[in-house]
């Protein structure tokens, strides 16, 4: 999960690029980077850390240009300390290619000897984005022969991409001397959207990074779709995988979005605030309302749903946590120790709001249960007399191989547990999750021409159907797991893939 964003335009696009990738920073912390084209030389800059840290006034100026490119990094895959793997990537030929990607490759392994034993193409780092961008190197080169690029030859090389590519990804990439070339992948696992301004034209991962600067949001890229903007800022557009369906990733409503964002036709805030009106209704059915004191939720994304949930049982809301906005999102930290140490560092308590009351805590969602325990805790000591705890998300029982940081079965609280075992390593007095078919129909219900979702970490349906066993085994063992006394992964079980 990470966001990415993409303009060409008749005036200067560094400090755009940036204002856009400040409108994104929730979708990654780890690092950022903005490359820019002026005639057909290629700008970059791009290190570990937030975009305020990372640009500078002299790195603003170092970028000319009015076609560019952006993303602010939230690894999945490779290595999170390094930084040869910050995005975005560059390949010299053909053309000259820079390129950023949000999403996880589940074939990266098998494309990266593909590449090396077939195409003679070197990959240098440990990053699946590299692997697409040589991909889509090869594919170009092979579509053009040498000769000069047409629109037609690009749509053609990312129908090779879609040929070659599994998992999930959005691509958004500067062809040099050519334009800007955005896809999304045939399931639109991950979000892209197209947008325009005065004299500009714009991709990006949100609609809220194209209105938060002052451009018009024009419409979602569609599954499998390629849009290629020229340098004169024309709009070309085609379908270029043989066979689509629309799945998008239902975490992005959960939690990854930002609420005034709008993502495949659903405003996420409305689908936070359906999410409340159904997990009201499994909680009356586990807390009966009137020992429910006060609602009170876990900043930021619970808020439309711990709303709306307190209006229908008609109980009062009320803010018990101040958040310090200066401390990243727990969730996408880097390790298990880090994200521990963080909580406290990021809440604070509002002690009359909890002290002799029964409260009912409310989050987005509970993944490695780290958070949630702490919170507990934090509202025990502030006086509270019960604390019942409630997800506005099912129980996250599987890993997820698209793009989410929580692919290994042992960093999540829910697996292998019962509701009544994962209730006592939390330690609240109760505990109340979303119900997975509820879930999918409050948020379908906003956009009924979905094929689907990607629910995969809740019901354990990856949607490409291509997802095994021992693919997740392999991909878990490209990462350190930091946390104890979680079942093993060799022994995970998937509803409908196989073990070979």
């Amino acid at each position: 999960m990470c966001g990415i964003v993409g303009v060409v335009s008749n005036a200067p696009v560094n400090q755009l690029i940036y204002d856009a990738l400040l409108l994104l920073q929730h979708r990654g912390q780890d690092a950022a980077g903005i490359a820019t084209q002026d005639g057909r030389k290629f700008y970059m800059h791009k290190a570990k850390g937030m975009v305020r840290d990372v640009f500078r006034t002299r790195n603003m100026r170092a970028l000319p240009g009015n076609v560019g490119l952006g993303q602010v990094r939230y690894p999945t895959a490779g290595n999170a300390d390094s930084e040869e793997e910050a995005q975005p990537f560059y390949v010299n030929a053909p053309f000259g290619i820079v390129m950023s990607h949000n999403g996880n490759l589940t074939n990266a392994a098998a494309l990266k000897a593909e590449l090396f034993s077939t195409d003679h193409r070197h990959i240098n780092t440990e990053s699946d984005s590299e692997v697409l961008l040589n991909v889509l190197a090869h594919e170009l080169e092979r579509t053009t022969r040498g000769n000069q690029l047409h629109v037609n030859e690009v749509f053609e090389a990312v129908r090779g991409v879609h040929k070659r590519l599994r998992g999930s990804y959005a691509v958004v990439a500067l062809l040099a001397g050519h334009g800007l070339l955005a896809f999304r992948d045939p399931y639109g696992i991950r979000p892209m959207c197209i947008g325009h301004g005065d004299g500009l034209a714009a991709v990006a991962s949100e609609s809220v990074a194209l209105e938060g600067v002052g451009m018009v949001f024009d419409r979602d890229i569609q599954p499998g779709e390629a849009v290629f903007i020229d340098l004169a800022g024309q709009v070309h557009a085609r379908q270029c995988a043989d066979v689509v369906s629309h799945h998008p990733c239902i975490f992005e409503y959960v939690y990854l979005a930002r609420p005034d964002s709008v993502m495949d036709g659903i405003s996420v805030y409305q689908a936070r605030l359906n999410m409340g009106e159904t997990l009201a209704k499994r909680v009356v059915s586990t807390v009966p309302p009137d020992q429910i004191d006060v609602v009170i939720p876990i900043p930021e994304s619970s808020r439309p749903s711990a709303m709306q949930l307190a209006q229908l049982l008609g109980l009062p809301y009320r803010e018990g946590f101040v958040k310090n906005r200066y401390v990243g999102r727990t969730f996408i930290m880097p390790g298990q120790g880090v994200r521990k140490k963080s909580v406290r560092q990021k809440l604070n308590v509002i002690a009359s709001e909890f002290k002799g009351r029964n409260v009912l805590l409310v989050d987005d969602s509970i993944v490695r249960g780290t958070t949630s325990k702490e919170i507990v805790q934090m509202a025990r000591d502030a006086g509270a007399a019960k604390v019942f705890m409630a997800s506005a998300a099912p129980p996250v029982r599987y890993p997820n191989v698209y793009g989410i940081d929580m692919p290994t079965a042992q960093e999540l609280v829910a697996h292998g547990r019962t509701l009544e075992e994962i209730r006592q390593v939390i330690g609240c007095d109760a505990l109340i999750y979303q119900d997975v078919d509820a879930m999918k129909k409050a948020i379908f219900a906003l956009n009924p021409t979905l094929t689907g979702f990607d629910a995969s970490c809740f019901d354990g349906v990856y949607c490409t159907g291509d997802i095994t066993v021992a693919d997740i085994e392999r991909l878990n063992g490209q990462r350190v797991v930091t946390d104890e006394g979680h079942e093993d992964t060799s022994r995970l079980t998937l509803p409908n893939a196989q073990h070979a």
